[in-house]
C-alpha cells in the first residue's frame, strides 16, 4: 500500500519541482492501493506544487450537448476521471467556465489562469488555459493514463488550423455563473472524419527518443512525463509536414524528428 510520503517522495524523483505548472491526466485505477484513497493523492500533489500551479481536466463534452445545454462549472461534474473531480471541489481550487475543456487550478495564479474561457468559442483556442500551459512552461504528467487523452494535441491541431477538426456551427450553449446568470457561448465543438486522439499514442516514442517526455512511475502507474513547450513545438512542425498526422496509426518517420531536433 502506497503512502503520502510514498507518492511524495515519487512525485519528486520523477522530476516534478515546488514551482512547476502542473496539468495532470490521470487514472486513479493505475496507482494500484493508496492509504486514504484519491485525497491522499490530491494532497500530495498539493503538497508537491506548493509553490506553483496543479491544474487537472474537468472536461464536460461527454454530457453538455443541444439538449443538455447549460453548463454550471459550480456543480457540473467532470467526465475524465474521479481525481479530476474530486479536485475541481476542493477548498482554493478555481474552475475555468469554458463549457465543454473547463479545467480546475490551484496555486500560484489560478485565478488569471482560469480566467476568461467563458469568451472562447472553440474547444481549445490558443488564448485559452490550454494555450497558457505553453506560455507557462508548463508539464503535463500523463499517470497512468495513455497519451490518448493528451487533450492539449486538439490544441495544437486547431492552433495549426488543420481543416476537419471543427464542425463550421455553432452549439447554443449557456454558462451559469456562481450569482445566476446566464451567460450565452455558442461552441464550435470537435468534428473530425475519425477519433484523431486514439492515434496520439504514435508520438510518444518522438517525444521519450528526444528527450521531451520521461517514462516515471508514482505508486504503481506507469507514467509518462513531458514538457509542454517542445512537444507542442515538435508536433506542429509534424502537422506542417502532414496535417492529417492522426488520421492513423502510421508511424511518424524518424528522420522527421530527428531533423526537427537537429534544427532545434
Amino acid at each position: 500500500m502506497h503512502t503520502k510520503s510514498d507518492l511524495i517522495r515519487h512525485i519528486q524523483s520523477a522530476g516534478i519541482n515546488p514551482n512547476d505548472t502542473l496539468l495532470v491526466h490521470s487514472s486513479m485505477k493505475a496507482l494500484g492501493c493508496v492509504q486514504g484513497g484519491a485525497d491522499t493523492v490530491l494532497d500530495a500533489f498539493s503538497q508537491c506544487l506548493s509553490q506553483g500551479l496543479l491544474v487537472f481536466p474537468t472536461h464536460t463534452w461527454e454530457q453538455i450537448n443541444s439538449n443538455y445545454c447549460i453548463f454550471d462549472p459550480c456543480t457540473e461534474p467532470s467526465c475524465v476521471g474521479i481525481l479530476s473531480e474530486l479536485f475541481r471541489q476542493r477548498p482554493g481550487v478555481i474552475r475555468s467556465w469554458h463549457p465543454t475543456h473547463s479545467v480546475a487550478a490551484l496555486g500560484k495564479d489560478a485565478g488569471a489562469f482560469t480566467a476568461g474561457e467563458e469568451h472562447c468559442e472553440t474547444p481549445l483556442p490558443r488564448h485559452g488555459c490550454w494555450g497558457r500551459l505553453y506560455d507557462r512552461d508548463a508539464k503535463i504528467l500523463f499517470l497512468g493514463a495513455p497519451l490518448t487523452t493528451n487533450t492539449i494535441l486538439h490544441g495544437v491541431e486547431e492552433w495549426n488550423k488543420v481543416p476537419n477538426r471543427l464542425t463550421e456551427t455553432h452549439r447554443q450553449l449557456q454558462i451559469r455563473t456562481p450569482d445566476g446568470r446566464l451567460l450565452n457561448r455558442p461552441m464550435r465543438r470537435h468534428d473530425a472524419p475519425v477519433d484523431v486522439s486514439s492515434h496520439y499514442g504514435k508520438i510518444q516514442g518522438p517525444l521519450l527518443e528526444l528527450g521531451i517526455a520521461t517514462a516515471v512511475r508514482i505508486g504503481d502507474a506507469a507514467s509518462i512525463l513531458c514538457q509542454v513547450r517542445p512537444m507542442v513545438d515538435l508536433v506542429s512542425s509534424l502537422l506542417k509536414r502532414n496535417p492529417d498526422l492522426f488520421l492513423d496509426d502510421t508511424a511518424v518517420p524518424a528522420e522527421w524528428y530527428n531533423e526537427e531536433s537537429l534544427d532545434a
